[in-house]
């Protein structure tokens, strides 16, 4: 609009994310109403989905080289799983433990987080390389690193979190 909002920017980050952790803490509120107190379960998954959500807004800038901002149009597909699909569907899971508890243990649910905590990292760092090495190839970080050029034109990881694995940031 007018150079001074990219509605596609926009759509990807703030409606959704930001709609999907407030139903996570509404379900805990909600949880909290019916039983009394919330969960481990409902708090553990209202913390971690909500520093997933929190690590999207304060890496925004990372957002510009993925491909539904560089390749997808905006359109109606685009915009309604952004802003409705994103929060509704993400959040069922906190939904489900407000009359599903499963009263986990304090071992299982440390098992989780400790999945949860490698499983961040290696989203992150992954996200991370793949963006330092689209801004800049030469970055002393990612200039060690094997890639391959592409019909496109293009450059493609072929070593570190890349080369192990395709898309390994969607694995997090």
């Amino acid at each position: 609009f007018g150079g001074l909002l990219d509605l596609k920017v926009f759509c990807e980050l703030r409606p959704g994310l930001i709609g999907w952790a407030v139903l996570n803490f509404a379900m805990a509120q909600k949880q909290h109403m019916k039983h009394g107190s919330v969960s481990m379960s409902m708090a553990l998954v209202a913390i971690s989905q909500g520093l997933y959500v929190w690590d999207a807004l304060y890496a925004e800038r990372a957002i510009l080289s993925t491909m539904d901002i560089t390749t997808d149009g905006f359109g109606y597909m685009l915009a309604f799983g952004d802003i409705a699909w994103v929060p509704f569907i993400y959040s069922l899971q906190a939904r489900y433990l407000v009359d599903h508890d499963p009263h986990m243990s304090t071992g299982p649910l440390c098992a989780i987080m400790a999945i949860q905590v490698i499983g961040y990292y290696i989203f992150r760092s992954a996200n991370s390389e793949k963006d330092c090495f689209r801004r800049d190839p030469t970055n002393s970080s990612v200039a060690h690193l094997k890639s391959l050029q592409t019909k496109r034109g293009t450059r493609l990881l072929t070593s570190g979190w890349w080369g192990m694995a395709r898309k390994i940031n969607y694995t997090g």
